[in-house]
C-alpha cells in the first residue's frame, strides 16, 4: 500500500467533507428514521374508547385480534360514518360476513363459511393489513380469560405473521 494506513484517515476524512459540502448544496438533509409506535395489547374497555366519538381522539379498530389505527379513514370510521359500528372493538365476524348488525360485531367466528372466513383473509390482508397502522393486540387474543398467559399463543403461528410488519 503507497504511503501506508496513515494515510487512510486523512483520506476517508477529506470524502466525508466532500460528501457533507455536497448534501449542503443540494440541500440535503439526514434525518432520523422515525420512532415505531409501540404495540399495546388492548382490553374491550380500553378499546371501546377509541370508537371515533372524541373529536381529536384516534380511531380503532380490531380485525382477528390485531388492533389497527383507523383514523386516516374518519370519512369511513368516524362519528356518524357508514362503518363506525365496526370500531371501538374486534369485528372480526362483521368484517368476514360483511354485516353491521350487533351481533356480529364480535371477535368470534364460529360457524362462519369457506367463503366468509376467505373473505375474512383477503379484506385483512388487502384493506387493513395494507392501509393502517398496527396498534397493538386484543388482549383476548393472547391471554386466557382469567387473565393468564395463553401459553399456546405464538405470533408467529397465527395467520398472516409478519414479524416486520406486525412489531
Amino acid at each position: 500500500m503507497a504511503g501506508g494506513p496513515g494515510r487512510l484517515l486523512p483520506l476517508a476524512l477529506g470524502c466525508l467533507a466532500a460528501l457533507a459540502a455536497l448534501a449542503e448544496q443540494q440541500q440535503l438533509r439526514f434525518r432520523p428514521a422515525p420512532a415505531p409506535t409501540p404495540v399495546r395489547l388492548f382490553t374491550e374497555s380500553e378499546l371501546a374508547r377509541y370508537s371515533g366519538q372524541e373529536e381529536g381522539q384516534p380511531i380503532y379498530m380490531a380485525v382477528k385480534g390485531v388492533v389497527f389505527d383507523v383514523t386516516s379513514g374518519k370519512e369511513f370510521y368516524g362519528k356518524g360514518a357508514p362503518y363506525n359500528a365496526l370500531v371501538g372493538k374486534d369485528s372480526t365476524r362483521g368484517v368476514a360476513k360483511m354485516s353491521l348488525d350487533p351481533e356480529d360485531l364480535t371477535h368470534d367466528t364460529t360457524g362462519l363459511t369457506e367463503e366468509e372466513l376467505k373473505s375474512l383473509d383477503d379484506i385483512f390482508n388487502d384493506v387493513y393489513k395494507a392501509k393502517y397502522p398496527i396498534v397493538g393486540y386484543t388482549s383476548q387474543r393472547i391471554l386466557n380469560e382469567d387473565g393468564s398467559p395463553n401459553q399456546n399463543f405464538k405470533p408467529e403461528d397465527q395467520p398472516h405473521f409478519s414479524i416486520r410488519d406486525e412489531f
